[in-house]
């Protein structure tokens, strides 16, 4: 189970990996605008897309540190020790060994990381109309 530091730390990489994201979309979108011929537009989609690789695969690299942590690797350096690891192109190290794939690719979710509306049998049905303040209502 993880512990509460380590489900905090990965919402905050989370987090700021979405907006990393965002930004680069934001980016993206202003430089294609900016482009006046399509070699331009197709560098600023590389580019985007870079970013977003970069900013899945810092989030992945603090998750699995988190974990490594909780687990014990890394104990007394406060750091976990990752061998053979790839450098980005921030010159950090992604926690990526050489010639092994991350174990959660990018894009893909499993849909359990959050309760769905969908079981909850009072949206939208008008089952609790009248009740309340009236000031949303």
């Amino acid at each position: 189970m993880q512990s509460l530091k380590e489900k905090a730390s990965n919402v905050a990489a989370s987090a700021k990996s979405g907006m990393e994201k965002t930004k680069a979309t934001v980016q993206e979108k202003v430089e294609r605008m900016k482009a006046h011929d399509p070699t331009e537009k197709e560098m600023a989609t590389e580019k985007k897309e870079e970013r977003i690789y970069e900013a899945e695969m810092n989030k992945q690299v603090t998750q699995d540190r988190n974990a490594a942590l909780h687990h014990g690797a890394g104990i007394g350096t406060g750091r976990p020790h990752y061998s053979n690891t790839t450098v980005g192109s921030t010159g950090h190290p992604t926690g990526l060994t050489d010639g092994v794939v991350p174990s959660h690719p990018i894009g893909t979710t499993t849909g359990t990381q959050r309760p769905s509306a969908a079981h909850n049998t009072h949206i939208g049905d008008g089952a609790n109309q009248g009740y309340g303040t009236g000031k949303y209502s």
